[in-house]
């Protein structure tokens, strides 16, 4: 079950970074976050961010026999994952900073 739990988180991580690389390299961001992402490029390299950590607690969370090894990973992907959550946080729009009165 553990194999099957990691191929998917896997799986999900190569979607996320493909979609980082994109919004790094072309500055495309999927259309539902079209709207509020601000720079897309860093927004890329927050997602860059998501896939690592997810990679990370993948390798360390169900793959390493250590218990040492495996607590200090899964805290590293732990941070990894905090810092690219507040960088995405930071690169979204709020609706309350429109400029103009929203009049064509």
């Amino acid at each position: 079950m553990r194999v099957y739990l990691g191929m998917a988180v896997v799986a999900l991580a190569l979607l996320i970074a493909a979609s980082g690389v994109a919004a790094i390299t072309r500055g495309w961001v999927l259309p539902v976050n079209r709207g509020t992402v601000r720079r897309p490029r860093l927004y890329g390299w927050a997602q860059l961010a998501v896939a690592a950590a997810l990679c990370c607690q993948v390798v360390f969370g169900l793959l390493a026999d250590d218990l040492v090894i495996r607590r200090w990973g899964t805290m590293a992907g732990s941070a990894l994952m905090v810092a690219g959550v507040v960088l995405i946080a930071v690169n979204q729009r709020t609706a309350g900073r429109r400029q103009g009165t929203g009049a064509p």
